[in-house]
């Protein structure tokens, strides 16, 4: 049974519990073992078990997020630990991508991270897609790795693969590329999908928060939802958001303050861009406040700038 270690920020725990869960599978058929902080027993020494347990680990997860990146503790010990262990190779790293942030940068860069392509699992449509392909992963990792333990031989040729700490390199690697209409489309959806969500998990959250407030969110189709907010009975705030049609000869995610799917008109429209690098989504900028007019946006962002437009009446 191979023994495996969760390194995360405790602001990604709810995330961690899903993936524990996907990954109840494996340790029913003796696979994997897990382990992580919350396992601690009263009146134990923090540093000297997750240093024990660190230690005695055969496959780490690191759980990246920009909060994890943030945390001293996970960065400067048990990441650094880890890659010490990944390039001795007493242990394999995995790199398992949570939400947006700059990963590909830090020391563990240039490690295959999961799910596919180092896509954050916040951006899937459904999560458990997300957390199978991570399960799946950790099981070929764990297959590999007592595979290697049975083979001294294997054990040398693995290590021919690890990049040694010593070596230095630039993190300034990336390079310009052409995205494809598949991959626009694909960005689209997933950008779409983020955005329900968010709105979805904004309302109940709202409502949660207010007791004066009750929230509808609605799917009107596959490719269009709508909102409501209400104060004290009366409605105060209304949207209907969709994508796929045609906006000014752009395909892209259209923004109504209707609650009702009218395709003919919006007051706002995203449009998928790309500087090379990553796929962004562009405000076409009916909509502004003040002087500021929105630059190309992360799925996140873009979330965030339709959610402002169709709270503004509460806050105005």
């Amino acid at each position: 049974m191979v023994k495996l270690f969760f390194s995360y920020s405790h602001k990604d725990e709810e995330l961690r519990n899903e993936l524990e869960t996907h990954l109840a599978l494996l340790k029913r058929q003796g696979v994997i073992s897990s382990w992580h902080d919350r396992r601690i027993t009263a009146g134990s020494d923090l540093g000297k078990t997750i240093s024990a347990e660190l230690e005695s680990a055969q496959i780490i997860l690191l759980l990246v997020s920009a909060h994890f990146l943030a945390s001293d503790y996970c960065f400067e010990k048990e990441m650094t630990r880890a890659l010490e262990k990944h390039n001795d190779g007493s242990a394999i790293v995995i790199p398992v991508i949570l939400h947006p942030c700059d990963w590909h940068s830090a020391p563990f860069g240039h490690l295959r991270a999961t799910p596919t392509d180092g896509k954050p699992v916040s951006m899937y449509a459904n999560q458990h897609e997300a957390f199978a392909i991570v399960a799946k992963d950790v099981r070929e990792a764990a297959e590999a790795f007592r595979r290697r333990e049975a083979s001294p031989h294997e054990v040398a040729e693995s290590a021919s693969d690890v990049v040694p700490s010593s070596v230095e390199r630039s993190s300034n690697l990336r390079i310009k590329r052409k995205f494809d209409d598949h991959e626009r489309d694909a960005f689209l959806e997933d950008a779409y999908e983020y955005i329900a969500r968010y709105f979805e998990g904004s309302l109940e959250e709202l409502a949660a928060r207010n007791s004066q407030i009750k929230t509808r969110f609605k799917r009107l189709s596959e490719t269009s939802f709508a909102a409501f907010i209400y104060d004290k009975g009366e409605r105060v705030a209304q949207c209907t958001v969709w994508y796929g049609s045609e906006t000014f000869g752009s395909r892209g995610i259209a923004y109504s303050h209707s609650g009702e799917l009218q395709r003919n008109s919006f007051n706002e429209s995203l449009s998928v861009v790309d500087d090379g690098y990553t796929l962004q989504l562009k405000p076409l900028g009916l909509q502004t406040f003040g002087d500021r007019r929105e630059g190309a946006l992360s799925q996140q962002g873009a979330a965030e700038y339709y959610w402002s437009l169709f709270i503004r009446p509460l806050q105005d």
